[in-house]
């Protein structure tokens, strides 16, 4: 079926006008734009609601608005996601209470600046350079939702739908830098939580039975699960990975990653970026929100998996799920607004990336520095920077969609920042407590730390497989992966990885730590 037939000229123009006032907003708010303070931090001088907005926007984006419904209507799925939310919390207060102390003690634009002043420029490069690899990896994922979103109400092919999303987000990050991206994060953050709630309700309205209807169908098959006490070390969502792995991943995301910390640097002062940090909790509130809207697809989709008629594409992609509902069973507008919300949401966090990937490269080479002269020429080389890392995001999420298969898409997400997230965090703890570390060896803990995720993921395997250079059964005969009706299935999951890359990496650097003096 064409569901972008359903999609009216009418709804694009709602699409249309949403973007356009996002536009016009991110205009208005970006105040002056003269030097690279301003333009990567936003001159730091935003409100900390905002910057907490902000944070909360990035972290939802599409792939949550998307791919959690979609994770809860698969067969199996449940709350279990929700689990993870007990080191989510542990892991921002650490970050508001310790961390960001250390990032106000001197004006630096990056935790790898940090880096930089306790163990030497050659830990700063090894990091931002890490980090770097990590953005490619892991937002390129949030480029392939929208685009999925896209793809669902037109008829133009995927890469297509990437290059129109990847231009918009070029667009709004040239206009007005961090300022931008944060006022128009603000801006779906609102439109997020009005389209759920207008979206939950509408389905309560028209399944049998209403809220209780949904509730005893959803229960019936276990969507309303959230503990998992499994020992399976293959199974991700569980209490044990959400206790002992996960505050590991959230400290790395929200206090070394740039994509995250650049919005504290934003901020007026250190007490301003701890309320942000801690604050930004409240998006544990949304990621609920859209489990209850997964287990009421689920009750509503019901009479048409027993008749038989539910769309094919559902069984082969659930990540379609609430796009294809949005198009054919919301009125004309209301779908309009809710796409273009996942729309702009997809290139906000896009152009969130382009302004950390921008900063980051640009602090290889340059040093900030008070002339004027280079103030200006620093500016333009920030913007070609952007310019250049839109493109080669867009075509990294293109390569990446062929890879893919029908993985739901937070566990994609999750899976690609696990090359980078310990080995990020492990060489910020050495910059914090040891910084006799030595950059050679922490180089040497992120090679292994990289060799160990790709042995136990099955990224790479699906590349040779591809290719026709290995088969499934050969890639089974690794220790790593496991083999299941024709498809590499891993035994260990990837979120083990992220506490034990943090400490091979800080520990290869003491290994080669520098003598200390007599």
């Amino acid at each position: 079926m064409d569901f972008h037939e359903n999609f009216t000229s009418s709804d694009w123009c709602v699409v249309a006008g949403y973007l356009l006032l996002t536009t016009w907003v991110g205009h208005l708010l970006k105040g002056k734009q003269s030097t690279i303070k301003d333009f990567f931090l936003g001159g730091r001088s935003l409100p900390w609601l905002a910057v907490s907005g902000s944070i909360i926007a990035t972290e939802i984006s599409g792939v949550t608005f998307i791919g959690v419904p979609g994770m809860v209507y698969a067969a199996g799925g449940d709350f279990t996601y929700l689990q993870w939310g007990i080191g989510s919390i542990i892991a921002r207060i650490i970050v508001g209470i310790f961390f960001v102390r250390a990032f106000y003690e001197k004006e630096i634009y990056s935790p790898y600046d940090f880096m930089g002043n306790r163990l030497g420029i050659g830990a700063k490069r090894l990091a931002t350079i890490i980090f770097q690899i990590g953005g490619i990896l892991g937002q390129s994922v949030r480029v392939l939702v929208a685009a999925l979103a896209l793809k669902v109400v037109t008829p133009l092919e995927f890469h297509e739908c990437i290059w129109i999303i990847g231009i918009f987000a070029v667009g709004w990050t040239l206009m007005g830098g961090m300022r931008t991206v944060i006022w128009t994060d603000v801006m779906q953050f609102f439109l997020f939580v009005g389209a759920g709630l207008v979206s939950l309700a509408w389905m309560i309205s028209t399944v049998d039975g209403g809220w209780t209807g949904m509730i005893e169908v959803a229960d019936q098959s276990g969507k309303f699960t959230l503990f998992n006490l499994t020992s399976d070390p293959a199974v991700g969502f569980t209490l044990w990975v959400a206790i002992l792995a996960v505050p590991f991943q959230n400290l790395s995301a929200f206090g070394v990653d740039q994509l995250n910390a650049q919005r504290m640097f934003c901020c007026k002062n250190s007490s301003d970026a701890r309320k942000a940090m801690i604050t930004s909790s409240a998006a544990l509130l949304l990621t609920t929100l859209m489990l209850v809207i997964g287990a009421a697809l689920f009750a509503y989709y019901e009479p048409m998996r027993l008749e038989g008629s539910e769309p094919a594409i559902f069984s082969k992609d659930s990540n379609y799920i609430y796009p294809v509902w949005i198009v054919t069973e919301l009125p004309v507008g209301l779908r309009g607004l809710i796409l273009a919300g996942i729309f702009a949401a997809a290139i906000s966090s896009l152009d969130s990336i382009l302004a950390a990937l921008s900063q980051t490269t640009l602090s290889l080479f340059k040093t900030q520095d008070s002339d004027p002269g280079n103030e200006k020429k620093n500016l333009l080389h920030s913007r070609l920077l952007v310019l250049f890392w839109g493109i080669a995001l867009s075509a990294f999420a293109i390569q990446l969609n062929s890879l893919r298969g029908n993985v739901n898409v937070v566990n994609l997400a999750f899976g690609m920042i696990s090359y980078t997230t310990g080995p990020m965090l492990g060489m910020f703890l050495a910059a914090l407590f040891t910084p006799r570390a030595r950059t050679a060896g922490l180089a040497l803990g992120f090679a292994l730390s990289f060799l160990l995720v790709a042995y136990i993921r099955p990224d790479f395997y699906q590349i040779l497989i591809n290719f026709e250079i290995l088969s499934a059964k050969d890639a089974a005969q690794w220790n790593g992966i496991g083999e299941e009706n024709g498809k590499l299935k891993p035994i260990l999951h990837s979120a083990w990885a992220w506490p034990v890359t943090v400490f091979i990496t800080w520990g290869c650097g003491l290994l080669f730590a520098k003598k200390s003096s007599p």
